[in-house]
């Protein structure tokens, strides 16, 4: 046997059982066996580099060192899930999906392991990319790490597509977070608070060595691409099991709520039983023909929901009551607690929202107070334990002036919040607005954070985010914990945020009530700032989705000569204050004023390309037919009550080969 084909039935033999012993947790020969293999498999690798293989078994061991990680841009948005917490909120849910789809619909139960997210990309079987979720439009590139993960397959099984990405959570089971903690402390040091942030580090360790030295799994259960050959969830998770991944065997197929809330039932029960940490259950939709007819919100599919277990409470004492000044002037009151371990992290603060919430609860310093995880995650207050009320106890007086500028405080009707109305001279705010100019989803300038903005902030160097682009090298390297690397690469991120696309820009104004989605429709609709800054409130309510509150908000940004000042200075510097001419040229308003609604299986154009086309021509995507509905566009498959309902309202139906013709 010659030496390339001793090599490969080495990493053969110890695909299967790492395969063996890490997914099927069934180990097929002893591990001294097993090490021997392996030495024999570097020994060989070492003296024939020539035979290299990336995905070897071998560099499980890592080795590598990732000084930065490079930010990728996911070719499927990962997008968070809506949470629910009764059963009224499921029935509620169910209510929805029956009126957008047709048929019966079955639905896919899995538990919810509390993990980092993490996605996987896989082409002609091989393992090329793992990134992390990050903000869902883009993540950290990860792989070195990953691939020191035992039963992340670096080679796959069986069938599989060409190309695919698959989502899931890396884990860290309890069995190996305790031998971790017992080990730190033998050697005097703190132990790791909870397996899911130590599994969250762990995968941004600088050397992937270490990383291979801690137990953490990878647990699969989403299969995404095209040309996937698969037709529902329940299906994807067994395809995804033959191809070598670990995809937990707790998912149920089930016909109804009813059977769903049996499901959530036996697992509130039974989670203390399993290995990982699980906070709940996620609820799909089986068909992905029916997913692909929901589509998504802004945030979150239509077509899943999160369940949370009831989340763990517990008492302590509030200290004091401060108060934040947010970057829209925004003021939030914070409750400072007796320090308390929760649902494995301690908890020192929660936010009491606004002065009805403390009112509400009638919460008082020196109270006895309840809190609990919302979702696990944001601590909150949920009742005071009167019968600890101290005697001498005062009722809370809700502050009237700004804490940081002293300006008094102003509440406009029908607004829970309190606003300081300093926009230009409260330093808070000034602060927040340029942090959230800097940030992923606005200009996601590399180089600079949070902390670095304040600095420049309080040195007097910025006062607006216009000031930004006038920042020099020299000014920025006295500054504390900066070396002249690190100032280079600041004035450098500055430099390419220009490049930054109109919508993002308009995002990253920080406009009042305008998010991602909102800045999106905007920019889609006026093209330009100019054209935005001189809409009326009229002309902005006719936009779609944009109401009142928005159309005030943005008025009123555009009405301040400071705001208009800065915006003249960003174009200027040349950042990008319109659609460029490339993406204008694919726009039209051949559709103008148009609502379509997209159903069924299509041959020439994918169902999310139909929607972009129909947006770019200046239409609207609607979920759902009504008699505003000017067309529905029908693909394979398209549901008969959608048909029957169009027919009914004299809503034409056209194909996709109709629709591409009305915008040739």
């Amino acid at each position: 046997m010659d030496i390339q084909q001793q090599i490969k039935n080495l990493r053969d033999e110890l695909r299967e059982h790492n395969y063996s012993y890490y997914v099927l947790d069934k180990p097929t020969i002893s591990d001294f066996e097993f090490d021997v293999k392996l030495k024999q498999l570097q020994e060989l690798e070492a003296k024939h580099p020539e035979f290299y293989d990336a995905n070897s078994p071998s560099l499980r061991v890592g080795g590598e060192i990732t000084k930065n990680f490079e930010t990728v841009v996911h070719e499927y948005r990962m997008y968070s899930l809506d949470n629910s917490y009764s059963k009224e909120d499921l029935l509620d849910w169910e209510t929805r999906i029956k009126k957008m789809v047709d048929g019966n619909v079955q639905y896919t139960c899995e538990l919810k392991y509390d993990g980092a997210s993490i996605s996987l990309t896989y082409e002609q079987g091989n393992l090329v990319k793992a990134v992390t979720r990050g903000d869902g439009t883009q993540g950290d590139n990860v792989t070195a790490n990953v691939k020191t993960i035992k039963s992340v397959p670096l080679q796959l099984k069986g069938d599989y597509p060409e190309k695919f990405d698959i989502r899931g959570e890396i884990v860290l089971p309890f069995e190996g977070f305790n031998k971790m903690n017992e080990e730190r402390i033998e050697i005097g040091e703190e132990p790791y608070r909870n397996p899911r942030n130590t599994a969250s580090g762990s995968l941004k360790l600088q050397d992937s060595a270490e990383v291979a030295k801690r137990p953490l799994e990878c647990l699969l259960y989403s299969i995404i691409g095209s040309n996937i050959q698969i037709k529902t969830q329940f299906e994807s998770l067994e395809k995804a099991r033959q191809m070598g991944f670990k995809v937990p065997t707790a998912a149920k197929l089930v016909d109804s709520i009813d059977e769903v809330l049996e499901f959530i039932e036996y697992w509130d029960g039974h989670r203390h039983d399993l290995p990982y940490e699980t906070d709940g259950v996620v609820i799909k939709v089986n068909d992905l023909q029916q997913q692909e007819e929901l589509g998504y919100t802004a945030k979150a599919p239509r077509w899943a929901i999160a369940y949370k277990f009831k989340a763990e409470q517990v008492s302590t004492r509030l200290n004091e009551i401060t108060y934040q000044v947010g970057r829209t002037g925004a003021i939030t009151p914070v409750a400072n607690l007796e320090p308390v371990e929760l649902a494995g992290t301690t908890v020192k603060r929660a936010s009491l929202h606004n002065a009805d919430q403390i009112e509400k609860l009638d919460i008082r310093v020196g109270d006895e107070v309840f809190v609990e995880k919302g979702g696990e995650i944001i601590p909150k207050i949920i009742a005071v334990d009167l019968s600890k009320r101290p005697q001498n106890s005062q009722p809370t007086k809700y502050i009237t002036e700004c804490p940081e500028c002293n300006t008094p405080l102003v509440r406009t009707e029908g607004e829970a919040q309190h606003y300081c109305p300093n926009y230009n001279g409260c330093n808070p705010q000034i602060i927040g607005r340029i942090q959230h100019f800097i940030s992923r989803k606005a200009m996601d300038i590399e180089g600079l954070g949070g902390e670095t903005v304040a600095l420049l902030v309080n040195e007097g160097l910025i006062n607006n985010y216009s000031d930004l682009y006038e920042l020099t090298k020299e000014q920025v390297i006295p500054l504390e914990r900066m070396a002249e690397k690190s100032a280079e690469n600041l004035v450098n991120g500055i430099e390419a945020s220009k490049q930054i696309p109109f919508e993002r820009v308009l995002y990253a104004l920080g406009i009042r009530f305008v998010g991602e989605t909102v800045a999106k429709k905007l920019a889609r609709h006026y093209k330009s700032v100019d054209a935005l800054a001189n809409a009326t409130i009229i002309d902005l309510v006719t936009v779609d989705e944009i109401g009142i509150r928005i159309a005030e908000s943005v008025v009123e940004f555009f009405n301040s000569d400071k705001n208009q000042n800065i915006i003249q200075r960003l174009k200027g510097f040349g950042v990008q204050l319109e659609i460029s001419a490339e993406k204008l040229a694919n726009q039209t308003n051949k559709l103008q004023g148009q609502i379509f609604v997209v159903s069924g299986v299509f041959e020439t154009v994918s169902r999310d390309e139909l929607k972009k086309l129909i947006e770019d021509n200046g239409g609207k995507v609607s979920s759902s037919i009504s008699s505003k509905t000017n067309f529905v566009v029908a693909g394979d498959n398209m549901g008969p009550s959608k048909k029957t309902k169009a027919e009914s309202l004299n809503v034409s139906i056209i194909s996709e080969f109709d629709f591409l013709q009305l915008i040739k």
